[in-house]
């Protein structure tokens, strides 16, 4: 992956001037529920770029990226856990995936997403319009993927995703994302929460932890005013003996290369590799839909790809 340059210095500044971003995950109401807290500003920013999205499309694309990472909770080692939208809606979809390790990566199917008049609010479900959200977990050393599906309800990535933890998986869960724009239309806050309960919970607990999300501070407003993870986790569930269990680094990342589109290249098909050497257009450029990242190959390097 080709990291793209954030040129903006008042942004710049800004990313320089709050706290890091990364993941806490934590245990609340004597260990009954699991929860982990995202920051993600520097993330979403970097996505940004590197995609060249607007405003509209920084917000639907983040609210994936966001989301998709709040699940690294659940996975460990070298798994790794996706999430595909596809709806009726501009935006068609939406591919993100996260590794354990806490990197993320993915794209919108329509960038930029069509729009007929200008932007009024943040209110994201005319944009989806009737459709599916998927959930693939890529288990190591499992023979096949595990996935579930449910059909999006709210056009909210959020309620989506409790959605189809509290009825594809039966399991009370509960999502806050949030993203804040500046006036000038820059992403100065992201982060999200993940709360699920564990079994054996007293089934009030994620109630009452709901109305707790429903009163705290905007996520996104937090990050922007130079708030902390763990401070954030401790003081809003004080009374829910919070504990921190583990940290997980939060970054816009994807295992591209210039060899893996190289090896892609040289296994196509002879009469592909004919028609690219004699139409050209040289330099070839392949591009990583994941991050966005342009590769290009000289016509004596693909000779010596096709060659090989």
């Amino acid at each position: 992956m080709i990291i793209k340059a954030i040129e903006n210095p008042k942004l710049l500044d800004h990313l320089n001037s709050i706290s890091p971003d990364g993941t806490k995950i934590f245990l609340l109401g004597n260990g009954t529920v699991r929860g982990s807290l995202l920051h993600g500003t520097k993330m979403i920013n970097q996505m940004r770029v590197n995609h060249g999205l607007g405003i509209l499309e920084t917000l639907a694309l983040g609210h994936a990226y966001i989301g998709t990472g709040l699940l690294t909770s659940m996975i460990k080692g070298n798994d790794r856990i996706g999430m595909m939208i596809e709806c009726g809606g501009p935006i068609k979809g939406i591919s993100t995936e996260a590794s354990a390790d806490g990197g993320i990566r993915g794209y919108l199917l329509n960038n930029p997403i069509p729009i007929g008049t200008p932007l009024e609010s943040f209110d994201l479900s005319p944009f989806f319009g009737p459709g599916f959200l998927k959930i693939t977990r890529y288990i190591e050393g499992a023979r096949h993927p595990f996935s579930g599906q449910v059909m999006l309800n709210y056009g909210n990535i959020a309620q989506d995703l409790a959605l189809y933890f509290n009825t594809s998986e039966q399991i009370k869960t509960l999502f806050s994302i949030s993203i804040k724009f500046d006036r000038e239309g820059d992403a100065i806050g992201a982060g999200g929460l993940f709360l699920q309960e564990l079994p054996g919970a007293d089934g009030g607990v994620l109630g009452a932890l709901e109305d707790r999300v429903k009163k705290m501070p905007s996520i996104g407003l937090f990050f922007s005013e130079k708030g902390r993870v763990e401070d954030l986790v401790t003081d809003t569930f004080k009374d829910f003996s919070p504990g921190i269990i583990a940290d997980k680094h939060t970054a816009f990342s994807c295992s591209c290369s210039k060899e893996k589109f190289g090896s892609f290249l040289s296994s196509l098909k002879g009469e592909e590799k004919e028609k690219i050497m004699k139409e050209g257009p040289f330099p070839l450029v392949t591009t990583c839909h994941n991050c966005g990242t342009d590769y290009e190959f000289t016509r004596d390097e693909v000779m010596e790809l096709f060659s090989n």
